[in-house]
Order: C-alpha cells, then sequence, then structure tokens
C-alpha cells in the first residue's frame, strides 16, 4: 500500500542553492562555475522573502558558504536537502532525466560557435528558405530577434541560434512563417540531429510577435526532444497503469515517454500553477504522480541575468505556494525542486552546475529535519518506492525517512 496516495512534483527551473563540488569542471563564459550560487546571489543582491518556502525548511538546508538564502525555521513544516547532480551536463533535459533516475555519462552536443553549414544547408533545402548566418552562434532569445527580427520581416529568412545547451532554436515571426510551417522545419531539423556529431537534447520552435522594437515571444513555443535512453520513473510508473500527469513542458522534455495524462503547456509560471491547481481537483485522478516544470525562472530572468525579476518571480510563486497546499489531500506529497542552477548574477547567460534544493511537505507529515544530502534521482527513487515500482539506473529513496 502506496504511504501517499499522490505524489505532486514541481521542478522550479534554474533555482539553484550553490555551487556543486564539481562546479569548476563547469565553465560560463570561460569563467568556472565554482563561485555560481542562484538563490545565495539573489537574497545577497536584491533580497529574498519567500516565507512559506522558508516554513517548509528552505532556509533549513546546509551551505557550504556564508550566503544565506532566507533565516531558519525553528520548527519546519516539512523536510528539506540540497541534491547533487551526476550526470554530465547542466541544461534541461539532464537535470530532469536524471530526476527520473538516469545517469547521463555522454553529454549531449553543443555548437559554441554555431551549427555547421552542412545542417544549416539542409533545413534551407527543406524549407526553401535562407538562414541568417550572423545569427548562427550562442545568443539570448531575446536579443536574437531584436537583432535580426526586422530583417526576418523582411526577407522570410530563418533565424537559427543555440544557447549553451544543446539546442538548436528557430525563432519566426507568426506573420511570416505561420506556426504549421515553423513546427514543420523544426520537425525536419529533429530528424537531422539525432545521432553524433550532432546529438542535441531538444529542438524548440521560438515563435514570435509585434513590431521592431517592440517583439515579443508567444507561447506557442514547441519542443522537440529525444526519448530517454533507457526507462525512466515515469515509464515505469505507466507501465504499472499508475497516473502520471504533466504540467508544463514536462511531456516535451520526456518526447511523451511515460506521460499518460498531458496537462498542456504554460503560458506562464501562473498559468502552470493554475493548471496544477486544476489537476489536483481532478475527481478520476485518486493515485498517481504529477509533474510540473514552472520555466519562467530560467527562460525569463536567469538567462537574461536579470536578478530583480529573478527575485520577483520567486515571489510569486511563494505567494501562491499556500494555494498549492490548501489543494493537497491528507495523503498527498508535494515536493518542490530545480533541475539546474541559472545564477542571474553571474558570467555570460548560461546554465549554472549547483546543488538543487528539495523541500517535502504532507498533511499527514508528524515529523521534519534534513534529508540525506544525496543526488538528483533519489527524488524518483523515492516515487517509486511509494508506488511500488522498480527505481530506473541510480538513486536512493528517502521514503522512510518522511514520518
Amino acid at each position: 500500500m502506496s504511504k501517499f496516495k499522490r505524489i505532486h512534483l514541481v521542478v522550479l527551473d534554474s533555482v539553484g542553492i550553490g555551487a556543486a563540488p564539481d562546479a569548476n569542471n563547469f565553465v560560463n563564459a570561460g569563467v568556472p562555475d565554482g563561485a555560481s550560487d542562484t538563490l545565495g546571489h539573489i537574497s545577497k543582491s536584491v533580497g529574498l522573502n519567500v516565507p512559506n518556502m522558508a516554513k517548509i525548511g528552505l532556509g533549513n538546508i546546509e551551505r557550504e558558504t556564508a550566503l544565506k538564502t532566507v533565516p531558519a525555521e525553528a520548527n519546519p513544516s516539512g523536510y528539506y536537502t540540497k541534491l547533487e547532480e551526476v550526470s554530465l551536463g547542466k541544461d534541461t533535459m539532464t537535470g530532469h532525466w536524471e530526476i527520473m533516475g538516469l545517469n547521463i555519462t555522454e553529454p549531449f552536443d553543443t555548437f559554441w560557435n554555431g551549427f555547421p553549414e552542412e545542417i544549416l544547408t539542409k533545413i534551407e533545402e527543406f524549407s526553401g528558405r535562407k538562414v541568417i548566418r550572423e545569427a548562427n552562434k550562442p545568443y539570448s532569445g531575446t536579443a536574437v530577434i531584436d537583432d535580426f527580427g526586422p530583417r526576418q520581416m523582411e526577407t522570410g529568412e530563418l533565424i537559427i541560434y543555440t544557447s549553451a545547451d544543446p539546442v538548436l532554436q528557430i525563432a519566426a515571426h507568426e506573420d511570416i512563417i505561420p506556426l504549421d510551417e515553423l513546427y514543420r522545419i523544426c520537425e525536419y531539423a529533429r530528424s537531422i540531429t539525432l545521432e553524433r556529431p550532432s546529438l542535441l537534447g531538444r529542438i524548440i520552435a521560438r515563435p514570435y510577435v509585434g513590431e521592431p522594437g517592440n517583439f515579443t515571444r508567444t507561447a506557442n513555443r514547441r519542443d522537440l526532444a529525444v526519448s530517454p535512453f533507457a526507462p525512466t520513473v515515469l515509464d515505469k510508473l505507466n507501465e504499472a497503469g499508475i497516473d502520471t500527469y504533466s504540467v508544463g513542458k514536462i511531456s516535451d522534455i520526456f518526447n511523451g515517454a511515460g506521460v499518460n495524462h498531458d496537462m498542456g503547456h504554460n503560458k506562464s509560471n501562473s498559468h502552470g500553477i493554475d493548471t496544477l491547481l486544476t489537476t489536483m481537483g481532478l475527481a478520476e485522478f485518486e493515485k498517481g504522480f504529477s509533474f510540473t516544470n514552472l520555466v519562467d525562472f530560467d527562460a525569463l530572468y536567469g538567462h537574461r541575468r536579470d536578478p530583480h525579476g529573478y527575485r520577483d518571480c520567486l515571489h510569486e510563486f511563494d505567494e501562491r505556494l499556500p494555494e498549492l497546499i490548501a489543494a493537497m489531500r491528507e495523503d498527498d506529497l508535494l515536493m518542490i525542486t530545480a533541475d539546474h542552477g541559472n545564477d542571474p548574477t553571474y558570467a555570460g547567460t548560461d546554465h549554472t552546475r549547483e546543488y538543487i534544493p528539495l523541500l517535502a511537505y504532507s498533511p499527514s507529515l508528524k515529523g521534519n529535519g534534513h534529508l540525506p544530502i544525496g543526488h538528483f534521482a533519489d527524488i524518483s527513487a523515492t516515487i517509486a518506492d511509494n508506488f511500488g515500482v522498480d527505481k530506473a539506473m541510480i538513486g536512493e529513496s528517502f521514503l522512510d525517512k518522511l514520518v
């Protein structure tokens, strides 16, 4: 019998809690990640007030540095820790796949100098549209449309760019290149980037609207991922006939594998929380697992190096956390975590190699305290343990610690 009938996992995308032990092996604009600390530097530089996450135990998480996130609670309402990444990467897919129990020993391919001519030429031949070569490099998603959006409106060329992640992104004005056409081009790009030396984690359609000087990316983004290379705990739950609900880009990240109820993409973090609340309220959702990604922290503020916006985004989530807690049933478990860091005070615009926080709360819990400092995959091992299915490749359950 399951200890918790339902488990809700919420990933605050990029909300890291301090440099991982191997952070200096990862660089950001030539600077090692060893001094990165997303939550610590936000708190130090612009202040941070998240009393609801603090109540569960966010400020009680053990830290190596003098930087604090929020004050510690004398008697937290839940359990808390930080988790280290085993896999060789600091991108969204690597983080989420490890959370679900995989160990990525060979990182996806990245293209710091832009994509090779062979890929661009193939996309041109398929689409009948030219590619803007000057955009073909690691670029901020908003800066690239500011710089090349006017040209695209005049010529109909494709804006293809990358980042420090293993992704190929195609930005297109919705009035110039219709969504169906953009998605078709992205699907083709996906088909030619499935093997090394061009094995990419995701192809991302990045539609936008507006006029020069006032472009806005829309919610019609689409991520085309590769399927996980081995069964994840999502797969194992699905095979056991247990409901799995995806909120936000989770289904995209896993290419649909193991997801039997996709609740759709988020227009914003707030919309994602609304969708999760709807999911939690479904009468038919009696037993199972919901998996939510809230991406605004990363996409809107981390990559743009905006600590004020990042802080405000954290405040907004914290203000809505009581709604999630109120929607929980007595035998529900809520876990809040992240997938990597993205320190908005750091060099460059890339993710940062950090520990991720973990907060665990249930109305049924009588105790509280610090869980062992483990690894990302411990989350999925705990979920598997709770529902009586096998864990995936790695991870150690902490279910028995939740009392």
